[in-house]
């Protein structure tokens, strides 16, 4: 496992959690990742064509013993405190990509708030937010 991980990376593997979170990983999970790594202000100094290998190296370290947890120590240790609420609107917005929020992935959005601190508050404006952006008719 790596010592430590980018700031990049540590987005990148939070919106991996949430994807991975029901065992399934559908296209349009890993596409709504590719729009946000090529588009987001966040991610301008990054090479999109890194995604993949990383996300792979996140893949991978959770199917490890304890891999949940190795990943949320890296992601703390790569995030700065002003990137957190930002890795969540990522996390929210994977999670809402396909129309529909499952159990897993619920439960492993609120492991991210626990694990990055979030407040009740600005969670439930996140959530809402990212409800709001893919909304269909």
């Amino acid at each position: 496992m790596a010592a430590r991980i980018t700031h990049h990376e540590a987005l990148i593997y939070t919106m991996v959690l949430v994807s991975a979170a029901d065992r399934e990983m559908p296209d349009i999970e890993l596409e709504s990742m590719s729009d946000m790594v090529a588009h987001l202000p966040v991610f301008r100094d990054f090479k999109t064509r890194k995604i993949g290998k990383i996300g792979g190296e996140c893949a991978k370290l959770l199917a490890d013993e304890n891999g949940l947890d190795k990943a949320f120590k890296l992601i703390r240790k790569g995030l700065p405190k002003k990137l957190r609420e930002t890795a969540y609107a990522l996390a929210c917005d994977v999670a809402a990509a396909d129309g529909k929020v499952s159990e897993e992935e619920s439960r492993v959005l609120e492991l991210i708030r626990d694990q990055l601190d979030i407040g009740r508050l600005a969670a439930a404006a996140i959530e809402r937010g990212a409800r709001a952006r893919h909304l269909t008719v």
